[in-house]
């Protein structure tokens, strides 16, 4: 049993990723059908984002109230009928309002898995997991490509991931049995702690760095992932085809990074694995921004700053059992995701104003900020469990 679930973890990381890069393959078709401008999308994401920041917070009091396997199970049936309103919706409105249940199922669901597999299963899962997620949101891109190109539209991309997920959630329903086979000491945890508020959690020791931390991680993904093609192309001067793909090789270095490290993280732990992490971003930054003719240093720095990112997220949610205690996990990470939310919702659009008001030049600048702001905050916290131990 212990097997049959892990299998149903996995596809449900897979289900994580799946509608996260499906409005960003269909937007150039989207918008124009709908008749708004393109810039609309960050409307779209950005209401995703407040609903996925709001149930990451109150996903301990519903994991407490209703457990792991329900919360994932409903979380799981309400992306996918937000996902099947997208595929109905014939006016931005309508888009708006279904983003709604869109991001409060995003959210409890990714705290409520992560905070399950950091209790339950070894460091190795947990990494390989979040390559499964990268699974899922490299997949939908090509679902959506291939209803575009086959004449369907964007609606049936939409529709095709709302039975994937609807099929999913069937799945999830009926294993809940297996989501109850806890370990009776953490049954008595569980039982006997009570909630923990977001001030509550602020005061325990470690909870403010570890937040920076994954505030500053998400924060750099996310410009990465955005703004690389773009600072590639405008000042690097690379032509844009060649700057796509090693654009999308950072992605690309993120899952096959998570996939090489669920072989060691056992071996090296979550704190080695977080430092080297960090270290291997920033050498990733500094190749970024040399000056270099070529411009080969920029193009090989990204895929380095994409392996340097694989483990820190893995691994700063396995180790939060380990650092703040079982008890209070469930509720830190909710926080964490929530602070992770904000970085990759609200970084990437300041460094757009940096870009258009200031320079582009200055990206590699900005994501060597927050590589710099990670491992202070970082090390600080194992200063602060060192000390605690």
């Amino acid at each position: 049993m212990y097997s049959l679930l892990l299998v149903i973890i996995y596809l449900s990381f897979i289900s994580l990723g799946l509608p996260d890069s499906l409005l960003g393959s269909a937007w150039p078709v989207m918008h124009e059908q709908l008749n708004v401008p393109v810039s609309f999308a960050g409307i779209v994401t950005m209401i995703i984002a407040g609903g996925t920041i709001v149930s990451s917070l109150l996903s301990d009091k519903l994991t407490r109230k209703l457990g792991a396997g329900l919360v994932t199970a409903l979380s799981v049936m309400m992306t996918a009928v937000a996902l099947f309103g997208f595929s109905i919706s014939n006016s931005f409105i309508l888009l708006c309002l279904w983003a709604v249940p869109y991001g409060l199922g995003a959210g409890a669901v990714d705290a409520a898995l992560n905070n399950y597999v950091a209790l339950h299963y070894a460091s190795r899962h947990m990494n390989w997991l979040h390559c499964f997620w990268g699974v899922g949101a490299a997949v939908s891109p090509y679902i959506m490509g291939y209803c575009l190109t086959r004449g369907f539209g964007w609606n049936s991309g939409y529709r095709s991931v709302a039975v994937a997920q609807a099929v999913l959630t069937a799945i999830i329903f009926v294993s809940l049995p297996l989501w109850k086979k806890r370990n009776t000491i953490e049954i008595n945890n569980e039982k006997t702690s009570a909630h923990l508020s977001l001030p509550q959690a602020l005061k325990i020791k470690g909870v403010k760095p570890i937040l920076v931390t994954f505030f500053a991680l998400c924060s750099l993904e996310s410009t990465a992932g955005l703004w690389a093609s773009s600072y590639l192309v405008e000042f690097r001067g690379i032509d844009s085809e060649t700057a796509a793909k090693f654009a999308s090789l950072f992605f690309l270095g993120i899952t096959f990074g998570r996939f090489l490290c669920g072989f060691i993280s056992d071996i090296i732990g979550d704190k080695l694995l977080i430092r080297f992490g960090i270290i291997i971003i920033i050498c990733g930054v500094v190749m970024v921004g040399i000056p270099d003719g070529s411009s080969i240093a920029a193009l090989a720095g990204l895929v380095i700053i994409g392996l340097g990112c694989a483990p820190v997220y893995p691994a700063i949610i396995h180790s939060t059992p380990s650092n703040f205690g079982p008890e209070n996990s469930q509720a830190i990470i909710g926080i964490q995701m929530a602070s992770a939310y904000v970085g990759s919702t609200f970084m990437p659009l300041v460094f757009g104003g940096i870009a258009d008001n200031i320079n582009i030049g200055l990206f590699p600048v900005y994501l060597a900020f927050f590589a710099a702001l990670m491992l202070i905050m970082s090390e600080m916290l194992n200063r602060i469990v060192a000390a605690n131990e």
